[in-house]
């Protein structure tokens, strides 16, 4: 078998010790470097370095010291040219540009002194400036050099910790670990973007709106038939014109992309190629750990979660006597969901295999969230001061990201139908907010009705998520349709058919699948505990957490799950191996095959698992490479079942094949 890219990686570490320093050096030097720092992400390079240390790839000490000092010296450049430039550097580019950079940097400064060197280590955007401002402001060297090395120390041994404890855990967690982490990864992002798109596009628009108000009533003057209508939108008069001014560009630019997308989706008839690839890559990452709490996520977008909220906020308005308020917060849901049904049912793209019926495109849920969530900004936005305007954007933004993510996640829709759904969304809101604003003017108390609607909204969810994360997989689960055997093909050559290894990306995970079973699982399971084997439930991560507990014994700790094509096990049996410090476990999982009768066949892996603690501090059940005592254990303690045992041509390994159903006779 030919090693992979991950088995490689390793190699090459091994023969380049002093290189791999380099790397790590050049990481971290970049993130703390002036300017360039700022767009360096740390972490995300910095966590797979620490998962090589934990697994014993590089040695810890050497890497704290080369990110350590790549960082020293990186904030040390930083304040050298501050020092050496002083003032004139806010004349250089980009601090021409973009003062912002240093300010908030001195800002920082000012604030907390020496202390700022350290914070600024850990506060993002803003890390590689401080450094230049301490040079600006004459900062004593002999300050400066010992608070600069204590933070770079303290950031490296921060930012390599959480790869180092995983390493220190992977060959116990990388069942299942490397797609959560992938998983985890790819929310982060998402949430990031959606942040940061909320956040600097409204600042954008902030920062330029006196220019906005100008070029409107310019081309208002210009166009006076059209431009009575648009001045009174954009009078630099009216308390509500930049915010107005600010709804109207973004109605019309994301009009514009709406109904541009719309035609895109519309003129293919089909799921887009992005769509078709970004299914296939979130079903390849699909595993036990992430399954239920994003099952959570997706169910937000539901109606027993959003409704709540929406009612209380309806009622509140029109006891408070709010009219108009409450006109245009009926019409926005119930034309958003009314335009969405209509487009559901006129545009007909095939849903997602998992999907059996209900709205396609575009998403009913993050349609209906964007125009809640968004909506409700727009209306308290406006009594809110200055800066804190741009809260509720951000929650809004939060929460449609999480709901779309996570029905992608599971495989409720296609990318086209969360982005279609976003963008309707988006574009309705916009159309109401000009309207809203353009009519009130009276403001009102809005923290009573902020209290109300996400008060109501997180209770709802708290009380519907958890209890329909078990309806919610079990309605997205897809299953391929399986090759169909009959009894004697399988049992004779049909059995060398099926895989012999998980296919993971790295070949430490690639464990043998060296047990397969025709027919039911009870009577193995049976068979398995009359010679003193144990069942265990698929741990989650309330089991998980367990493994933080010093006082619980070794022989309690659960054995984390594993997957096999993203499915967890259907079957996992333990037995005390020869060692008290060793377990024989046996995890099945469905076969991509099923009997002609209709029984199923289940493929599996016997492995011994050794225990093992992480730091002294995490107590793990590793597999051992070792795995004929365990496929024997197996064998011995189902001899009153019919069984055979042949070398797969694949594996060249051992297969024992197990029927629990009656046999044909040879």
């Amino acid at each position: 078998m030919n090693p992979s890219w991950f088995d490689s990686l390793l190699a090459w570490i091994g023969t380049h010790p002093v290189a791999a320093g380099a790397a790590i050096f050049a990481v971290a030097f970049c993130d703390a470097l002036i300017v360039v720092g700022a767009v360096v992400p740390a972490l995300p390079l910095l966590l797979p370095v620490g998962i090589l240390i934990g697994m014993g790839e590089i040695s810890g000490p050497y890497a704290l010291a080369c990110a350590a000092l790549g960082a020293f010296l990186g904030d040390a450049i930083g304040f050298w040219v501050g020092r050496r430039w002083g003032d004139r550097l806010r004349g250089v580019w980009p601090f021409a540009r973009y003062p912002q950079l240093l300010e908030r940097g001195e800002t920082m400064f000012r604030r907390n002194g020496a202390r700022s060197i350290f914070i600024a280590r850990f506060v993002g955007p803003i890390r590689p400036f401080v450094p230049a401002v301490a040079g600006m402001l004459k900062m004593p060297l002999q300050r400066y050099a010992p608070a600069s090395a204590f933070a770079a120390v303290s950031w490296a041994a921060l930012f390599l910790a959480p790869g180092w404890i995983l390493g220190q855990a992977y060959d116990a967690v990388a069942a299942v670990a490397g797609q959560l982490a992938i998983v985890l990864g790819l929310l982060a992002l998402v949430l990031a973007a959606s942040w940061f798109g909320v956040l600097y596009g409204y600042r954008w628009f902030a920062t330029h709106a006196d220019a906005l108000l100008a070029r409107a009533l310019h081309w208002s003057h210009a166009h006076p038939v059209l431009g009575r209508y648009t001045e009174a939108v954009f009078d630099p008069r009216r308390r509500e014109s930049v915010p107005l001014a600010l709804l109207a560009v973004l109605l019309l630019a994301v009009g514009w992309v709406a109904f541009a997308f719309l035609g895109w989706v519309v003129g293919s008839g089909e799921p887009l190629g992005v769509d078709l690839a970004l299914h296939q890559l979130m079903q390849g990452l699909r595993n036990p750990l992430a399954d239920a709490p994003l099952a959570a996520l997706a169910s937000l977008g539901d109606w027993p979660v959003l409704v709540p909220a929406a009612a209380l906020t309806l009622a509140y308005l029109a006891w408070r006597k709010r009219w108009m308020a409450a006109a245009h917060w009926l019409a926005a849901l119930v034309f958003g969901l009314a335009l969405t049904a209509w487009l559901g049912a006129v545009i007909d793209i095939p849903k997602p295999p998992a999907v059996g019926s209900g709205f396609g495109f575009p998403s009913v849920a993050v349609t209906m969230a964007t125009v809640q969530f968004g909506f409700f900004a727009v209306l308290i936005a406006r009594e809110l001061p200055g800066r804190r305007r741009i809260w509720p954007y951000l929650v809004a933004g939060v929460v449609v990201a999480l709901i779309g993510f996570a029905r992608l996640y599971l495989g409720a829709h296609w990318l086209s139908d969360v982005v279609g759904g976003s963008l309707l969304g988006t574009v309705w809101l916009l159309v109401l907010g000009v309207a809203y604003r353009r009519r009130v003017n009276r403001s009102f108390w809005m923290k009573p009705l902020a209290a109300i609607f996400y008060g109501a909204f997180a209770v709802a969810a708290l009380w519907y998520a958890p209890r329909h994360i078990a309806p919610t997989l079990a309605r997205f689960e897809y299953a391929p349709l399986p090759t169909l055997l009959s009894f004697a093909d399988w049992w004779n050559t049909g059995w060398q058919t099926l895989p012999a290894r998980r296919n993971e990306f790295d070949d430490e995970q690639r464990w043998p699948l060296d047990v397969q079973v025709a027919g039911p699982l009870a009577p193995l399971r049976a068979q398995l505990e009359a010679a003193g084997w144990r069942s265990q439930a698929q741990a989650g991560w309330v089991e998980a957490l367990t493994l933080l507990d010093p006082k619980r014994a070794d022989a309690d700790q659960p054995v984390l799950p594993a997957t096999l094509d993203t499915r967890a096990e259907s079957l996992l049996m333990l037995r005390p191996g020869a060692h008290p410090d060793e377990l024989h476990v046996l995890r099945l999982w469905p076969a991509p095959a099923r009997l002609e009768d209709g029984s199923a066949l289940w493929i599996g892996s016997a492995q011994t698992l050794r225990h093992q603690r992480a730091f002294d501090l995490v107590g793990l059940w590793r597999p051992i490479r070792e795995t004929e005592a365990a496929l024997q254990a197996v064998g011995e303690a189902t001899a009153g079942l019919p069984q055979r045992s042949g070398v797969h041509p694949d594996s060249k390994l051992p297969v024992l094949r197990l029927a629990t159903v009656p046999p044909l006779r040879d």
